[in-house]
Order: C-alpha cells, then sequence, then structure tokens
C-alpha cells in the first residue's frame, strides 16, 4: 500500500490529518506539485484527473478523492469513529461533511485558484472575478456555521469527525487564498484554535 501525497495541498493534508487521528502510518510519495509532478506518468497512469491524493493498495487497486480514501481507512479501523457511530451521528456528519466541503473549502479553493497568481498556469482559464465572488460565499458560510457552534463544541455535534478535519483544512486554506475569518466570529476561531491543537493537525 502507498499513498501518492501533495504536501502542504488540502486534499492531501486532509488524508494525512485523518490518517494521524487514526493513528495510521501509510507509506507515502511525495509528489511535487509545485513541479507539475501529478501531471507526470506515475500520478496520471493511476488518475486520469491528475489530482492527488492517490492511494495503491497492495493488489494494485486504486482509489482517489480524499473522502474515499478516509472512508476506506474508516471501514479497516472503525477506531475513534470519524464518521460517526449509529444512524444519526452518520447523518449528521455526511451532512456537515457536505457542507464543510462544498460551501467552505470549494470557495476557498475557487478564490486561491483563480486569484493566486501561482495557479495562472494550473487553472485555465483563470477568472479572478469568479475567484473574487467565492471570497463573500466562504465568509457567508462562516457566519452560519458560526451560530451552529454557540451550541456544540465540534462541527458534527459533540464528537470530532471528518467534518471538522475538512473545517481545519479549508480555514488554514483561507490565508493564501486571501480570505480572513470575521473577527466577530468568536465561535468559530475558538473551535478553530481547539483542533489546530490537536497533534493531527501538524500532519
Amino acid at each position: 500500500m502507498k499513498l501518492f501525497d501533495g504536501g502542504r495541498a488540502p486534499n492531501p493534508r486532509r488524508v494525512r490529518v485523518f490518517l494521524a487521528e487514526k493513528g495510521l502510518e501509510v507509506p507515502l510519495v511525495p509528489v511535487d506539485m509545485s513541479a507539475l509532478e501529478h501531471r507526470e506518468q506515475p500520478v496520471s497512469s493511476r488518475n486520469p484527473l491528475q489530482r492527488l491524493p492517490v492511494l495503491e493498495l497492495d493488489d494494485g487497486t486504486v482509489i482517489t478523492e480524499s473522502v474515499a480514501i478516509c472512508r476506506y481507512f474508516e471501514e479497516l479501523h472503525p477506531e475513534p469513529a470519524l464518521f460517526g457511530r449509529g444512524a444519526l451521528a452518520k447523518a449528521l456528519v455526511e451532512m456537515w461533511q457536505r457542507r464543510m466541503e462544498l460551501n467552505l473549502l470549494s470557495c476557498v479553493s475557487a478564490a486561491f485558484r483563480h486569484i493566486h497568481p501561482a495557479m495562472k498556469d494550473w487553472e485555465i482559464p483563470q477568472i479572478p472575478e469568479w475567484g473574487e465572488a467565492n471570497k463573500p460565499k466562504a465568509v457567508g458560510f462562516l457566519r452560519l456555521l458560526d451560530d451552529e457552534l454557540a451550541n456544540r463544541e465540534f462541527v458534527a455535534g459533540d464528537a470530532y469527525s471528518i467534518a471538522d478535519i475538512t473545517g481545519l483544512i479549508a480555514i488554514d486554506f483561507m490565508k493564501p487564498a486571501r480570505i480572513k475569518v470575521p473577527e466577530d466570529c468568536a465561535n468559530v476561531l475558538r473551535w478553530h484554535q481547539a483542533i489546530s491543537s490537536r497533534p493531527s493537525a501538524a500532519a
């Protein structure tokens, strides 16, 4: 088994944080995305979309998409449960994972990819107006999240989950995307500080 990893890029980091929470070590194959190595044969032959991370199992089976990779490890190693326990908790984690991904991480990523000069050869065409349009969307969702976090410790309830991991990665990625968490989002800032202090956040 080996995991083709893209360093500090959001989705590879999301899987590494998940594995760290599980206490799992998987051999990593470093891929230098700044040198566009993810577009070369070792990755593109395994994932035609040329995206990371990519998990290759011992029998040659390939799994891509960060949440799919995380689900695979959740099934193999159910504790600690990061996708919830029981029907209701699992549904709530799924709901909030989707919300964090679609309404926060995707917006932050769009802002970064369409505005940052380093992405001009990656995002073709790069449309700065679309990047700017996604900034208030991300901030608007953070205000919604702030209201939710007034009543609980973690995004999807009382337990840390993959929804928190996605949120951590999204907020950390806001800095290069040039988006700030509003100062009045005290609950978001409290939550982010707490999950950033977990050892897994350094993965």
